[in-house]
């Protein structure tokens, strides 16, 4: 009975990607007690991970491929994104409560926190839930929900019934493209409302942006460029930019050469 459940188990996962504790107790009609030693048990085996209120499929690997706990390769300006992240963490402070967005930027942050001390990172992005669930420094708070497989990240419902939960103390977010007219942007109807609700929360709102970002939009707007209170930036910006940060009391952070 349970050799099939657990064969079960995984077949779901194969096809759906993530699942929560509920569904598979109501899938299964069984008590959520003997759903937790299922996961213990395919936890070990190495094929799924636990994430808030479900698990997800473990990504296999190609035999050459880098372990989770590594950054993936971003080819497209690592290098700036690096100073940007190692930036933007030095604005966190210990005790702080973090919100790490989706993105090829924030996830560079991780290595730069590791000296900060009862840090507690919630996040709806694969790549960090990796790479801080490797380290026994943080407190790490995921999301769940469905996977959106171009950003690597769990989108839906859940998402912003998870986030209703917790006081953020700074929130650092992710865009695909900013301008003054149409405010910070993103390719993804899907994160929009995500993106969208941490900007309405308390908490301070960093916005994590490399320089080919600026003046330039996305498919859709998800809030304007004066709701944030701080942007870090790797090259100084254009003259309108500085004086529409300066008008509206928004602190700017250019990385060091």
């Amino acid at each position: 009975m349970k050799i099939n459940r657990l064969r079960k188990i995984q077949e779901l996962l194969e096809e759906k990607k993530s699942i929560s504790i509920n569904d598979l107790c109501t899938t299964f009609d069984v008590s959520k007690n003997t759903i937790r030693r299922d996961i213990a048990e395919l936890e070990k085996r190495g094929t799924i991970s636990k994430v808030y209120g479900g698990i997800v499929l473990q990504e296999r690997e190609a035999p050459q491929a880098k372990a989770p706990t590594m950054v993936p390769e971003d080819n497209s300006d690592k290098i700036h994104k690096q100073k940007i992240a190692r930036m933007a963490a030095s604005l966190v402070q210990d005790d702080d409560v973090i919100y790490i967005d989706s993105g090829t930027t924030t996830m560079h942050m991780m290595p730069y926190l590791e000296d900060k001390h009862n840090i507690t990172i919630v996040t709806a992005s694969i790549h960090v839930i990796n790479i801080a669930a490797a380290s026994a420094k943080f407190n790490i708070i995921a999301t769940g929900g469905t996977i959106y497989a171009p950003t690597k990240a769990f989108v839906g419902p859940s998402v912003l019934n998870c986030l209703k939960q917790y006081n953020i103390s700074k929130i650092f977010i992710s865009s695909t493209g900013i301008s003054i007219e149409n405010g910070l942007t993103t390719a993804s109807p899907l994160e929009c409302d995500i993106k969208r609700y941490l900007v309405d929360k308390t908490g301070k709102k960093i916005l994590m942006v490399d320089s080919t970002k600026i003046d330039s939009a996305s498919l859709i707007s998800f809030c304007n460029l004066d709701e944030i209170d701080c942007i870090v930036v790797d090259k100084e910006l254009p003259a309108r930019y500085k004086e529409f940060f300066a008008e509206h009391n928004i602190e700017v952070i250019v990385c060091d050469d």
